[in-house]
Order: C-alpha cells, then sequence, then structure tokens
C-alpha cells in the first residue's frame, strides 16, 4: 500500500474523530448504502443495531491495523472470504460500501474533511476491499 505517514495519519486522526459519533456514523452509512442499492437491504438483519456496531469495530480494527498491515492483512483476507461465501458479495458491492463510507466520513466529520482525507480514505478503503475482493474470488475458487 503506497500510503504515506501523512495519509495514515489523516485516516487514523479523523476516524478518531468519528469514534465519539459512532452510533450516528453508522446511521449515516447505512442510510446512504441502502439509498444507493436498496437491493442491499436483504442481506442485513431487520434490526442494524448490532451490525452497526460490527460495522464500527471493524472500521476500529482496520484503521488501527494500518500501522500493522502484516496483522491485519489476513484479518481483511478472512473477512472478504466470509462476505463473499457467507453473503455472497459482489465486487461491484464493495464500490457502493466505498461511496456510502466515504459520503458517512463527509457527513460526519464536517468542516474537518477535505480532499487530502477523502484522498487518504479512498486510497485505504481502495487496498481494503481489493484485499476483500481477491480473498472472496480465491474462496469461490477453491469451493468450486
Amino acid at each position: 500500500m503506497a500510503l504515506t505517514q501523512e495519509q495514515l495519519t489523516l485516516v487514523q486522526s479523523s476516524w478518531a474523530n468519528v469514534v465519539p459519533i459512532a452510533d450516528t456514523a453508522a446511521d449515516l452509512f447505512y442510510g446512504k448504502l441502502f439509498e444507493l442499492d436498496p437491493e442491499l437491504r436483504v442481506l442485513f438483519p431487520q434490526d442494524l443495531a448490532d451490525q452497526k456496531k460490527k460495522l464500527m469495530t471493524m472500521i476500529g480494527l482496520a484503521v488501527d491495523g494500518l500501522s500493522n498491515l502484516e496483522e491485519l492483512v489476513p484479518v481483511v483476507q478472512n473477512l472478504g472470504r466470509r462476505h463473499s461465501t457467507y453473503f455472497h458479495v459482489t465486487p461491484p458491492m464493495y464500490a457502493t460500501v466505498g461511496a456510502a463510507l466515504l459520503d458517512t466520513l463527509e457527513k460526519g466529520l464536517g468542516d474537518s474533511w477535505d480532499d487530502a482525507h477523502k484522498e487518504a480514505w479512498t486510497l485505504v478503503y481502495g487496498v481494503l476491499s481489493t484485499t476483500m475482493i481477491e480473498a472472496g474470488g480465491e474462496e469461490k475458487k477453491t469451493s468450486e
């Protein structure tokens, strides 16, 4: 990942500002996700409370893990395999999730969100989602 130290700091410090508003951020995220693709709603339980906590926890773990990719990558690969196998998540769905995440961060961070934050988060999400997609694709090949 060609993430600079400055970008790493931007992602981690901005996430630290999201943590206190995690409930609101999760609401924003799922609202935007289902607005962008209403068909994704069936992949989630009716009551999203636990799912929202899982989302915020996983993003937090990923953001923290950016400082130690050797430990983070296998976790993200396993997550990709599970999403592919159990939830039948397809590569185009990751783009929708990425758009919802960036929208959430922009709204949640308000005036502190700028082009540098967007670039850093886009890079991070791109690498993480590609890792998940590739792992999910490998899982499908081995199970066929």
